[in-house]
């Protein structure tokens, strides 16, 4: 042992005097605190050196001895990639080595929203959620509900330009701008989809009760009943399609024929006018055209509109003025504000003119329209605006509202909240650590028992308009401009309980296949919220959600991993397996509709 340690001393320090004491590393622990020449405690006591020819075969004998041990222990204690440095050797320190991650080979292995971007324009169509009592989801299965996304098989491959879903019917317009219909509210003997309309170019829907009104590229409007034994005429009627109705030309006596599809064009409109956008609730329609017009008709056989939603102040079923029930009226207190914007809810109307301001009208039983129902009557005919600035008193900023959403007994709204001219931006910092002078809120009114207002609470009345907190004052970092921007809101669309809002965030679709792997495309966020007692949120659960919430992509159901739904923006691609197909420009798009949702790919 002691041949070892002078050994191990002179492999370390050649040349040191003989009472230099020295210490080994710490893993070495049982000699760690020795000098040369001592001995552990426990150790005899040594024997006194030999003389004579006993001392010289001692000493070559304990040459050998350390030479020996230098050759055996020396690779072990020292590699031969570190050869000693100093002196003095003390604790080494670990080597820390990391781990070298594995570089992903396929752009699919990277993330879910690269994989959605790319399944939406292998495979576009459209994905449905919700009541299917109707036969609306799947016409093939006796499920009541459809808790998770699911394909209509009919639209695999298809391009739409729009579609609306109720839980009775369904309604959409192909890539050629015809009008297909489905569901047992279509047709009782047979649900699935069949094309109707066919030749009229017709570019939005909307639908009301028991009818659809479609909007063509020329402008005119028309009017489609919902039940495909309507749409022939001379038709007669079977016995359980006969119902009593308002109307007189549909009433007992004279229901065996059947209404065709009807024109509801405004008459009067100037030259180069025309009707640019439709919104239907049950009973009601508004006719928005290009020169900021604003008209309104019943587009219902069911009941004649009554709660002033059309905005024509004494309009009733007995005051109305000769000529068809559904003729359009045009709302003259509107008539001084150019009109941008107009959305509609069952029962009451919102519309938005180019300076910002939000007129309503209709029923405001819940809040809907903006203000108490005790401030003024349960329902209005006569549009008026909503006090938006108020609701950023002693803020310092000045409100503009962007855009609308109404549906159900919900109304939504959002704003442009900017600093004034007088107070400007901190130039001192660099401009990517700015925050932009605008900020983007977004506001909700009506009936919120179902968590439809999306502000985290059950509010059954509004008093007033409440902000939703999370869709408001987002921000994030606009790398193209190397400076931060706030986060709009690109969509919302309103169903009977709940909606959905597709975030204006950035978004990626542009990756061409020789970049690499790591490179990906991203969509937009969108977020759900509201009633959920049909499973029309898609969470897979029944529980109402008051605040808005990401759900599962379509197809990754039982996986361990949570990916959420994120829409493609739009982009010139090609469709099909590896983009053989035609190409196109496509995005996809959020519809909610009455206990009913869907995405779809439309052109």
């Amino acid at each position: 042992m002691r041949a070892y340690r002078t050994a191990l001393r002179q492999a370390r320090a050649p040349g040191l005097k003989s009472n230099t004491t020295r210490r080994v590393p710490q893993q070495c622990s049982h000699y760690s605190n020795y000098s040369r020449g001592s001995v552990p405690p426990s150790s005899p006591p040594p024997s006194p050196p030999p003389s004579g020819k006993a001392a010289k075969v001692a000493g070559l004998l304990g040459v050998f001895a350390v030479s020996a041990a230098a050759v055996y222990y020396y690779p072990t204690l020292f590699p031969a990639t570190e050869a000693p440095k100093s002196a003095d050797v003390g604790p080494q320190k670990a080597r820390i080595e990391f781990e070298k991650a594995e570089l992903p080979t396929s752009k699919d292995d990277v993330g879910s929203q690269h994989n959605q971007v790319r399944e939406s324009w292998e495979h576009p169509g459209v994905y449905a959620w919700g009541s299917n009592t109707g036969k609306v989801i799947d016409p093939t299965s006796k499920e009541a509900y459809v808790k998770l996304p699911r394909r209509i098989p009919y639209f695999d491959g298809q391009l739409l330009r729009d579609i609306k879903l109720t839980q009775g019917f369904g309604a959409a317009v192909t890539e050629k701008g015809d009008v297909v219909q489905w569901g047992l509210g279509c047709c009782k003997d047979d649900p699935s989809p069949v094309e109707t309309l066919k030749g009229k170019d017709i570019t939005k829907i909307t639908v009301s009760d028991d009818r659809i009104v479609a909007l063509s590229s020329n402008g005119s409007v028309y009017a489609i009943p919902a039940e495909r034994v309507d749409q022939n005429p001379g038709a007669k009627l079977e016995p359980q399609a006969q119902k009593s109705s308002w109307v007189p030309f549909l009433g007992s006596a004279m229901n065996v024929l059947g209404p065709s599809v009807r024109d509801l064009t405004p008459g009067g409109l100037g030259r180069g006018e025309k009707v640019i956008d439709i919104s239907s609730g049950l009973q009601h329609c508004l006719l928005l055209t290009s020169k900021g017009r604003v008209f309104s008709a019943a587009s219902s056989t069911s009941h004649f509109p009554s709660q002033g939603q059309m905005g024509i102040p004494g309009l009733t079923w007995t005051t109305r003025p000769k000529g068809p029930f559904d003729q359009p009226h045009e709302i003259f207190n509107l008539k001084d504000h150019n009109i941008v914007k107009i959305a509609t809810g069952d029962l009451h109307s919102v519309v938005l003119d180019g300076d910002g301001r939000i007129f309503t009208f209709g029923d405001n039983t819940f809040g809907q329209l903006g203000f108490h129902p005790e401030t003024r009557a349960h329902s209005i005919d006569v549009p008026a605006p909503v006090a938006v600035s108020r609701l950023y008193t002693n803020t310092g900023l000045v409100p503009k509202v962007t855009s609308i959403a109404a549906g159900g007994l919900t109304t939504f709204f959002t704003v442009d909240a900017s600093q004034p001219a007088s107070q400007t931006t901190n130039k001192e910092l660099a401009p990517s650590r700015r925050m932009p002078g605008v900020t983007a809120d977004t506001w909700a009114c009506g009936n919120g028992l179902y968590g439809s207002l999306g502000t985290g609470r059950w509010t059954h009345v509004s008093s007033a308009p409440a902000k939703i907190k999370a869709l408001s004052s987002l921000f994030e970092f606009d790398e193209a401009s190397n400076q931060m921007a706030p986060i709009r809101l690109a969509g919302m669309t309103v169903g009977t309980t709940h909606a959905a809002a597709t975030l204006d965030n950035a978004t990626r679709a542009e990756t061409a296949s020789g970049k690499t792997a790591s490179d990906t495309n991203w969509g937009a966020d969108v977020l759900f919220w509201g009633g959920n007692e049909h499973y029309q949120l898609g969470t897979g659960k029944r529980a109402n959600v008051n605040t808005p919430t990401y759900i599962a992509a379509p197809g990754t159901a039982g996986s361990d991993v949570f990916h959420r739904f994120q829409l493609t923006p739009r982009q010139s691609v090609r469709v099909g397996e590896q983009g053989k197909g035609k190409k196109v420009s496509l995005e996809q798009k959020v519809e909610c509709g009455r206990y009913v949702s869907c995405v779809y790919s439309a052109a």
